[in-house]
């Protein structure tokens, strides 16, 4: 059982004692009636075949209160296409599968970027995107929930929890993202721990007070995928589309609506997925690469709220995130000792060595361009620009499922 501490300026829900599934879901029944749900599954074909997602599947058949289930394909060929429909065509919800790379989704990311509006590079945070599009073009829905498809622990009482806060219109969040424990015999969430907690505190130490890092520093696992929100969120959020994207999705609804209407939920016990590998001597792979990306979203972000970054600040920053960082990993030490988990301290300390590098390129890229990669238009610039644009991506998205 979780304590009910409240820590941050954002409200935190907890788990306490047992949850009553049957409660919440009748809940969400009745109140979906008048704010429909959709849910969006980014999902990589590889996945189809994991067990992971088969356990997500047979749990949704289950979930009445969900309107419709968009499923948004990475790389897929026409056979793969019509193998994830065969596959998905168990879910007693409707379920739409959008084919980013298939020749209609193909031409709809052309004509936006045609219209000199930047649409990413490809990957999640661009599939998520185009699902959002497919949702807003049904006019239909009050809510979008998303969660990744390679959880391993997955639970319906998970998604319950995840929409609760905001179908609920009298707790009526605008935004709630989930987090949850992450440990086996050892703790992991590497780059939440050893990565963005301490790298958050470096900067509150150099730059002081700044509402925007209490933001960040409010959330128990700010790298979760797993969050709802009010469609109109969807309708005007920008996002990266790399791995800065949970990062860059908390920027954005920072920037877009009041804190008040911000929570956490705790929405799973123990939660288990694929872990990436750490790649310590290849800054383009794994959470080497996630670490760059990361960085250079928090740094552009505070750039974005008037911060001035300078080669000293930054050399400073490295200094005090080696130290916290290593302060931090001690806590972790003593954490996983009283508790009777495998802890390997050279490993985390690789970790942290690694995010040290990490963080200086990022910094390095900074400085040599502190704009970068514009982020993912926002839905309502793409249609000021082509005023159509929904209507033909849900077109495209029926025919290539009819």
């Amino acid at each position: 059982m979780a304590d009910f501490y409240q820590t941050g300026v954002v409200a935190t829900f907890h788990r306490l004692g047992q949850v009553n599934m049957e409660k919440i879901e009748a809940e969400l029944g009745w109140y979906a009636q008048d704010r429909p749900i959709a849910l969006i599954l980014p999902s990589l074909y590889s996945e189809l075949e994991g067990e992971a997602l088969k356990g997500i599947v047979r749990q949704l058949q289950d979930v009445k209160y969900v309107r419709e289930i968009v499923v948004t394909l990475g790389p897929a060929t026409e056979e793969e296409f019509r193998k994830a429909k065969d596959f998905f065509s168990v879910l007693p919800q409707k379920t739409s599968l959008i084919w980013n790379t298939g020749t209609r989704l193909t031409n709809i990311y052309r004509v936006i970027e045609e219209a000199g509006l930047p649409i990413g590079e490809p990957g999640k945070g661009r599939s998520a995107w185009m699902a959002y599009g497919y949702v807003l073009s049904q006019q239909e829905f009050h809510v979008i929930a998303l969660h990744d498809c390679d959880i391993v622990t997955y639970n319906r009482d998970l998604l319950a929890r995840l929409c609760y806060p905001v179908v609920n219109p009298n707790l009526d969040y605008d935004f709630c993202k989930g987090f949850y424990s992450r440990v086996t015999d050892r703790l992991h969430g590497r780059a939440t721990r050893l990565l963005v907690t301490p790298l958050i505190r470096s900067l509150q130490k150099i730059i002081g007070h700044h509402p925007l890092l209490l933001f960040f520093d409010s959330f128990r696992y700010p790298l979760a995928g797993e969050f709802s929100m009010d469609v109109d969120m969807a309708r005007v959020n920008r996002i990266p589309g790399d791995w800065g994207l949970e990062v860059g999705v908390l920027a954005e609804v920072y920037r877009n609506t009041s804190l008040r209407r911000v929570c956490q939920v705790d929405i799973a016990e123990n939660y288990e997925h694929k872990h990436q590998a750490l790649s310590a001597e290849d800054a383009s792979k794994g959470l080497h690469k996630m670490c760059v990306d990361i960085s250079k979203s928090i740094f552009r972000t505070l750039a974005s709220e008037g911060i001035i970054f300078s080669d000293g600040l930054f050399k400073t920053l490295v200094a005090t995130y080696v130290r916290t960082a290593q302060d931090m990993l001690k806590r972790f030490e003593d954490d996983a000792a009283i508790n009777g988990l495998f802890f390997d301290r050279h490993e985390e300390s690789l970790a942290v060595d690694t995010f040290t590098h990490g963080i200086s390129q990022a910094a390095q890229i900074i400085m040599e361009n502190p704009i970068g990669v514009p982020l993912i238009a926002s839905w309502d610039r793409v249609t000021s620009a082509i005023p159509d644009i929904l209507l033909r991506i849900r077109k495209e998205v029926e025919a290539d499922n009819a």
